[in-house]
């Protein structure tokens, strides 16, 4: 029975995967994208300034493990954002090895703007799907972020060297 199972799971997860893809390079994403570049705005500068947005106060450490990048990766973001005047990176109170990030104010303008296209795209989208389609696509993005995050939990528990069981 769970040979069957993780057969049917993975059929799913590539098709999930695969749906999500599709839906990262639609039109919506490609106008924000296409903003960021009229910027000179690298992908990965725009997620950084996304990231510092929903958490102000962020130290280069915490950027670089929620990217899941090297230290050295985050600073040289973090400089060209600096350079754009972006972001300002301060002291921290308590170790002078540490910088705190925040966005300046052009920066938080920014991700204002970024934020409004992409909500502008994604609305575009929902117009063109029947109400009851919109509810049941809410319902399951929200069942699988769950079970991403439940996942995720289950994982940080499980002893070192060691993967929990499906």
């Amino acid at each position: 029975m769970a040979t069957r199972v993780k057969r049917s799971t993975m059929g799913e997860a590539q098709q999930m995967l695969e749906l999500l893809n599709s839906l990262g390079g639609t039109i919506f994403r490609q106008l924000l994208w296409q903003r960021a570049s009229d910027l000179d705005l690298t992908y990965a500068q725009s997620q950084v300034l996304f990231r510092l947005a929903e958490h102000p106060g962020s130290h280069m450490g915490e950027v670089a493990k929620a990217f899941g990048v090297t230290l050295p990766a985050v600073t040289h973001i973090v400089d060209r954002l600096e350079e754009k005047g972006l972001v300002t990176r301060g002291d921290h109170p308590a170790d002078r090895r540490v910088y705190v990030l925040d966005l300046t104010r052009a920066g938080k303008a920014l991700v204002e703007e970024l934020e409004a296209i992409r909500r502008r795209g994604m609305e575009r989208v929902l117009a063109r799907m029947a109400a009851d389609d919109r509810r049941r696509v809410l319902t399951g993005l929200e069942a699988l972020v769950d079970a991403a995050e439940s996942a995720s939990s289950d994982d940080a528990r499980a002893p070192r060297g060691r993967r929990a069981s499906a």
